[in-house]
């Protein structure tokens, strides 16, 4: 310590650092802890309302908040960390704007620089797919959507009928294509169709994951609410293809495991996260994923904490991992501003001891797949509790209210019909493996 402020460096600009920060600043004066923020994006992006966004029911823009606007007197550098000295307590930082490097000193040291898809496992995905995490890859996605929504097909597809889904057969238009059947997955896959549809572009939606189901993790624990997102993907008309992965990426189309070949016009990949790592911190113990391994209060090793998708953080009761998503983000973040100040005080750190409250997908206005303490509660209940939540969590109350007068200035049917409003009789859906209620069909 300096015998000055403490002071606290935060590298990250998602859920758990501006929690963390917070936490920290409410409980202390400006002459006692002083806190920095590094960070590879001005804004904070909140992920919450990304199926909405992607369905073009809110803009872009109103989950995006600069970072400036919610850190209260933490200071922002808006650079990427080059390096870090554990040793000496130092952060090597260059600044974007700036043509040298930046040394910046620490007492404590929050790591919550997240993870992003591993692209570099797909040849061609980082030339040719679009990402969630990485910086400004979202908003290109949402540009290429708009790109393909615009355009249409020659043809009309033909359908016919699986137990009660619409299929479409024949079809040649160039598909979206996105990768990985978790909820991010899942819940996108969802919301493109929407859009597609309700522009009346033909271009099919195409889920692909190597595992035999989608969602298996859920559906493994919670199977009603998978069964409740299997109805919603058959309804929308998103094609799932299991059992397959995409080997290859190209610029108008994708290879996949079995050889067989998808003409394309965007691909996403969701497809699970890699931590991303900082040079110096090898030393430091990390699992089988790369992830920091924290102990009970969040701490890694003297002076350095982590939280959030780069941190291994165990459950209070069972033991494994928490889940990497961002209600678990924003506790660990919340707790570990709360040990900061304990710590800056010379007190001890607690451990962490949030259990879990539920989980929550949107289809739509008034549609859900949603569990809270393990009670399915699927429809217009479910989703209003997800509202609830993200409103609840949103960085901002202005930017709440955005969504909320965002969803009110809908046209009244949109507004209470829900996602696909616009898509019988042309919508379809070719679902393979994706759950014990679907049908299974062959891949295009």
């Amino acid at each position: 310590m300096t015998g000055g402020p403490t002071r606290v460096v935060m590298i990250g600009g998602g859920y758990a650092t501006l929690h963390a920060c917070r936490a920290l600043l409410r409980r202390r004066t400006g002459a006692e802890v002083q806190v920095t923020v590094v960070s590879a994006d001005d804004c904070h992006n909140f992920h919450g309302f990304t199926g909405e966004v992607v369905a073009g029911l809110l803009p872009h823009e109103i989950t995006r908040t600069p970072l400036t606007d919610v850190l209260g007197r933490a200071v922002l550098i808006h650079g990427e960390v080059i390096s870090v000295d554990p040793v000496r307590r130092t952060v090597l930082v260059r600044p974007m704007r700036a043509a040298a490097p930046q040394l910046v000193p620490y007492d404590e040291l929050v790591v919550a620089c997240g993870a992003r898809e591993p692209v570099d496992a797909v040849p061609g995905m980082a030339e040719h797919g679009f990402t969630l995490r990485a910086p400004g890859q979202f908003g290109r996605f949402l540009n290429r959507l708009s790109l393909v929504a615009e355009s249409s097909s020659t043809r009309s597809p033909r359908s016919s009928s699986v137990r009660g889904c619409s299929v479409t057969t024949g079809d040649t238009a160039a598909s979206v294509v996105i990768t990985g059947g978790g909820m991010a997955g899942v819940e996108l896959a969802a919301a493109v169709a929407d859009r597609l549809h309700s522009t009346g572009a033909s271009h099919p939606v195409v889920l692909v994951q190597s595992g035999e189901t989608v969602l298996s993790e859920l559906r493994r624990h919670r199977p009603r609410v998978a069964a409740q997102a299997d109805r919603e993907l058959c309804r929308l008309g998103v094609r799932v293809l299991t059992g397959e992965r995409v080997t290859a990426v190209h610029a108008d189309g994708v290879t996949l495991s079995d050889g067989s070949r998808l003409t394309t016009a965007a691909v996403l990949a969701t497809t699970g996260q890699r931590p991303n790592a900082l040079p110096g911190l090898e030393s430091l113990a990390h699992d089988r994923f790369g992830r920091l391994v924290t102990d009970g209060s969040l701490r890694v090793a003297p002076g350095i904490w982590a939280a959030g998708d780069v941190a291994r953080v165990a459950h209070p009761t069972t033991g494994d991992p928490v889940p990497a998503n961002a209600l678990w983000a924003i506790k660990a973040g919340d707790h570990l501003g709360r040990n900061l100040s304990r710590v800056s005080d010379n007190r001890r750190p607690r451990d962490f001891s949030y259990r879990g409250l539920g989980q929550a997908m949107g289809f739509g206005i008034g549609r859900s797949a949603t569990e809270l303490y393990g009670v399915p509660i699927n429809g217009a209940a479910g989703w209003i509790l997800r509202l609830a939540f993200f409103l609840r969590f949103m960085p901002s109350r202005r930017r709440a209210v955005g969504v909320v007068l965002a969803l009110l200035s809908l046209p009244v049917r949109g507004r209470f019909v829900g996602y696909g409003t616009d898509i019988a009789g042309r919508s379809g859906a070719s679902v393979r493996g994706a759950g014990p209620s679907v049908r299974s069909s062959s891949a295009a």
